[in-house]
């Protein structure tokens, strides 16, 4: 195996830095807002506590809030419009596809995508959660070589990203993305009975897969998982990053972290899939915000605590040049994962987009035998 790259600050998927000291000061963050909090309103005159609070519950509906609403609600129309008007086909005839909005756990509007084959039997179904800032409408390409070996196929928007509801680029909770995945797959596995179901996460998409799947009953309705650059160990670009972030995240939850999106990060070694990424209206390339790069730290946090808890079948492949995620944790996940059926694969001097480096088509080829393998298991 060649030797690993050195990784970037967190960006458009995740990053691979180390906070000693988040867990350690985490509590005692939250423990401190919350007690000055406390002492500020016993110390003001009982007048201007009620004047404090009211004032506080005005500023949730002044004019620059609907304003602000408004412009989020204007920029969702638009991206669903982007979303819809992108070219599912991509030259395949031998295959139908659909869009439609699901509603997830929070009754927010997500967008949504299907491929099947014309003709011949399913296989099996593949559901795509995306990666961190991107959308389903990347992956039409790869839909196409899964229908071709008679695999249907669904993708889904997360909430703030492609077409669905919600701020662009912005993630309240990964956990509701976890509860959004769970339920889309079960409206899926009730529209198409007995049909093997696989979830295929990339990047922190492949951390929310694996959270998913961590729950009895998502893991029951699944034949197994595909994920590729897992973000299983995120790091901030300084620990001061991490240690202050549960506070901010709760304060100031949509204030983005100027410089901390390095835009234009190579994650692939062909230059056609870079232009097309970084110059795509649907990919969100601002800084990150500050609640969104806490629920990273936070969900990736949680399953590095779980590995050896994962029973579900896998299959884990990543870039051992990835500069965006860890390749020795899906390596970790691999060795330490309790699951019977399990697999890894490591592509040398691969980058961090598998499905978008110049070997696409034999990544995608590896995905569908490992399924195959797992359905004739």
């Amino acid at each position: 195996m060649s030797t690993m790259a050195e990784m970037e600050p967190l960006t458009s998927g995740a990053s691979n830095r180390i906070i000693p000291i988040l867990k350690t000061l985490r509590a005692s963050l939250l423990y401190i807002h919350s007690l000055l909090f406390s002492v500020l309103l016993l110390l003001l005159p009982r007048r201007y506590r009620r004047s404090y609070t009211a004032d506080s519950a005005a500023e949730q509906s002044p004019r620059k809030s609907v304003k602000r609403w408004r412009l989020e609600e204007e920029d969702t129309i638009k991206r669903r419009a982007l979303a819809e008007g992108i070219d599912m086909t991509t030259g395949n005839e031998d295959c139908r596809w659909s869009t439609f909005l699901f509603f997830g756990v929070r009754r927010n509007a997500l967008f949504t995508r299907s491929w099947f084959p014309v003709t011949g039997q399913k296989k099996g179904i593949l559901v795509i959660i995306h990666g961190l800032n991107e959308h389903s409408g990347r992956y039409a390409q790869f839909a196409k070589q899964l229908t071709s070996c008679n695999f249907g196929v669904y993708a889904m928007d997360w909430i703030g990203h492609g077409g669905s509801d919600g701020l662009h680029g912005y993630v309240p909770s990964l956990d509701h993305v976890v509860a959004d995945t769970g339920a889309f797959l079960e409206k899926i596995k009730s529209e198409n009975p007995g049909v093997p179901c696989f979830l295929f996460g990339h990047s922190t998409g492949g951390a929310v897969v694996l959270k998913a799947a961590s729950y009895p009953n998502i893991e029951e309705m699944l034949e197994g998982i595909i994920l590729t650059s897992p973000a299983l160990r995120v790091k901030p670009a300084h620990p001061i990053v991490g240690a202050v972030a549960p506070f901010f995240s709760l304060v100031i939850p949509k204030f983005q972290f100027k410089g901390a999106n390095k835009r234009g990060i190579p994650v692939s070694r062909d230059p056609a899939a870079l232009l097309a990424k970084y110059s795509d209206p649907l990919v969100y390339t601002g800084p990150i915000r500050v609640r969104t790069g806490h629920e990273i730290l936070r969900i990736s946090s949680y399953l590095l605590r779980n590995f050896k808890s994962v029973t579900v079948p896998f299959f884990v492949l990543h870039g051992t040049a990835d500069k965006v995620t860890d390749p020795l944790a899906s390596q970790d996940l691999y060795n330490e994962a309790a699951s019977k059926f399990k697999d890894i694969k490591l592509y040398d001097d691969f980058l961090h987009d598998l499905l978008f480096e110049p070997e696409r088509e034999e990544v995608g080829q590896d995905i569908i035998s490992w399924m195959e393998k797992k359905i004739r298991s």
